[in-house]
């Protein structure tokens, strides 16, 4: 009997295990039924995709308020202003003839340098050989007046291997100190190259009108000293030429200064001490 009652327990049990099985089936069932109406119906529109707007902050992090970093703001870029310069034609205009005036002169320069070094232009040389002095006379009442002659013998040099001198014109002084004594005027005249000329001046006053202070120094000079300093000075218009070049004329300067003449004891007259004196050359 008891046997009989454990295969119905058993029996029932079975049934109820089918039973819950059978109503756990039938849910899946229904599921499955209500997935495959909704997956037939159409997609409804008018909603954003998930995950749009993509975020600002991708990592997470806690933003600054208003900057949307994750971090304070960094300091703005300095401003980098570019402005368009007007274009002044005029201005172009100049600068371009400004170059070419440039290039010019330097070409010039160049030309005028190469020159030099070809033909290596000097200044000739003068030298005073001999001064004598005669008719000597002042009077210093009522008037000063000097008269006298004076006779001077130059020595002219032309040092250049390439170039010729041409003296066209040639004006002679002669002076103490400052004041004009005599002038003359001399014949022009051809220097070759690497030449010397014997060049002679000759200058003649007869109670001409000097400054009292010229009268009383070179009475004062011939009374202390015996002897009375004069200046010769000579002007002259004069070109340097070489086969193939000729130069502009210029004004050649000769200053021979400080010529001591020893007057003479009856102070009529007088010649050169000391020997020969370079002149000073310049234009």
């Amino acid at each position: 009997m008891k046997s009989g009652s454990d295969l119905m327990s058993l029996v029932g049990s079975s049934r109820y295990f089918l039973g819950s099985e059978k109503s756990n089936l039938m849910e899946m069932v229904s599921d499955f039924d209500l997935v495959l109406t909704l997956s037939s119906r159409p997609p409804v529109t008018g909603y954003p995709a998930p995950g749009y707007p993509p975020s600002n902050n991708p990592s997470g992090c806690a933003t600054t308020a208003g900057t949307g970093f994750p971090y304070a703001a960094p300091p703005p870029r300095p401003a980098y202003y570019n402005p368009r310069y007007p274009y002044y034609p005029r201005a172009t205009l100049f600068r371009r003839l400004l170059a070419i005036l440039i290039a010019f002169f330097i070409i010039c320069g160049t030309i005028v340098f190469i020159i030099w070094l070809v033909l290596r232009p000097r200044f000739p040389d003068f030298r005073v050989d001999s001064l004598s002095l005669s008719n000597f006379n002042l009077s210093s009442s009522p008037s000063s007046l000097i008269s006298a002659k004076w006779d001077v013998r130059f020595t002219v040099r032309n040092p250049n291997h390439k170039l010729s001198i041409f003296y066209d014109h040639i004006n002679a002084y002669v002076f103490y100190k400052s004041e004009s004594l005599s002038d003359t005027t001399l014949p022009p005249f051809v220097q070759g190259t690497r030449n010397q000329t014997t060049l002679r001046a000759s200058f003649a006053t007869a109670s001409s009108y000097v400054d009292d202070w010229a009268v009383e120094g070179i009475n004062g000079e011939r009374k202390s000293h015996g002897t009375v300093n004069f200046n010769v000075r000579l002007l002259s218009r004069v070109r340097f030429k070489a086969s193939w070049w000729r130069a502009r004329h210029r004004i050649l300067s000769v200053y021979c200064g400080d010529l001591t003449v020893g007057i003479s004891s009856n102070g009529a007259g007088g010649t050169l001490v000391g020997g020969a004196r370079e002149c000073r050359v310049g234009i």
